[in-house]
């Protein structure tokens, strides 16, 4: 049995261990502590955690931009899969959005990640190959 709730910055330390953990999970000097508080301000109640108990098994970050939403860092524990919390995740991230009228999401999946890609491939989510995502990065830090 497993419940969800919005993640807090308070979450931070446990989901950040939870993703250091998780292969397929790529962390970025833009995952620090200031940066998460700022994303969960911005985007309140779409970033989820899902518990056993006490324990933060899964997570999920969403945000919009006003127009698309963006779902990142998907991840359940591996002792926790094949539960749905995944799928309950990501619904609940989905209609969320729905409710102030995004229609249209979008998920970046790094490449090499077969466990990912197919996780989101049987959900029914779509591969484009009509874009190529391109960054600048306006900073010294290559690893923002």
């Amino acid at each position: 049995m497993f419940s969800l709730r919005p993640m807090t910055i308070d979450d931070y330390d446990a989901v950040m261990t939870l993703m250091q953990q998780t292969p397929g999970i790529s962390l970025r000097d833009a995952d620090s502590r200031e940066n998460i508080a700022r994303y969960l301000a911005r985007n309140p109640g779409h970033s989820l955690v899902a518990l056993s108990g006490d324990n933060i098994v899964g997570c999920i970050m969403s945000g919009h931009d006003g127009r698309r939403g963006y779902l990142q860092h998907l991840l359940v524990h591996p002792g926790h899969r094949r539960l749905g919390i995944a799928n309950a995740l990501v619904e609940r991230c989905l209609a969320a959005l729905q409710e102030i009228g995004i229609h249209k999401s979008h998920i970046d999946v790094l490449k090499g990640n077969e466990i990912g890609a197919a996780y989101w491939r049987s959900q029914g989510w779509q591969l484009r190959t009509d874009i190529d995502r391109y960054s600048f990065i306006s900073s010294d830090n290559q690893n923002i």
